[in-house]
């Protein structure tokens, strides 16, 4: 029974990384083939992700209360799943934004800070996977580091984003808009970064 738990927790991870890997997918089909009247399907189908993720968090918790001995620190199970969830979230918020604000158009920067987010998120997928053996993986530091990389990348693309915004934009409006949109996304790699240091804190008290 205990192995069988732990295996749980660590199913759960990826699933919950898997989860957020299609919010990425779904988001960069959102802008790609942007339709600002026809949003409420895009909407539907992120919040069903998120959803899903909620309930996957919430199963988690709930075996966590009852077991008695875990493969890893309660804490940071716990942490795990906080940050895995944040992912999906943020994820979210993006489209919420475009949604909300009523965005006509999609800004041409803002696809390649997508394309970094979802290459974190599927990055975050594999060391989520590996971590299921952090004692012995040889390619889970690797992975950490990927997605520390990754998020300074979406870091230098928020610059380069807001700068932009700034010295082109002339219409106020747009420009608090787009500030938004560009911070929420760049959010994103910020939440695949706290998993990988989440999973690195596991990784250094464990080894």
């Amino acid at each position: 029974m205990a192995k069988k738990q732990d295996t749980f927790y660590f199913d759960t991870f990826t699933a919950c990384a898997a989860h957020a890997v299609k919010a990425s997918e779904i988001l960069r089909k959102c802008i790609t083939d942007y339709d600002p009247d026809n949003l409420d399907p895009i909407l539907e189908e992120i919040h069903k992700v998120e959803h899903d993720a909620d309930m996957k968090k919430h199963d988690l918790i709930n075996v966590l209360v009852k077991a008695f001995i875990t493969p890893i620190e309660r804490e940071d199970i716990m942490l795990m799943s906080q940050c895995l969830d944040e992912v999906v979230d943020k994820l979210e918020d993006v489209v919420l934004r475009l949604y909300c604000d009523n965005v006509r158009s999609i800004r041409p920067d803002m696809a390649e800070s997508v394309d970094v987010v979802e290459r974190c998120c599927k990055e975050m997928l594999l060391m989520t996977e590996d971590f299921a053996d952090f004692r012995h993986s040889k390619t889970l530091k690797e992975r950490i580091i990927n997605i520390n990389t990754m998020e300074e990348e979406a870091d230098k693309l928020f610059i380069a984003s807001m700068r932009r915004l700034h010295t082109s934009e002339t219409d106020p409006l747009e420009i608090i808009i787009w500030r938004d949109i560009y911070r929420y996304l760049e959010q994103c790699a910020d939440a695949c970064e706290h998993v990988a240091d989440a999973c690195e804190k596991v990784l250094m008290n464990n080894t």
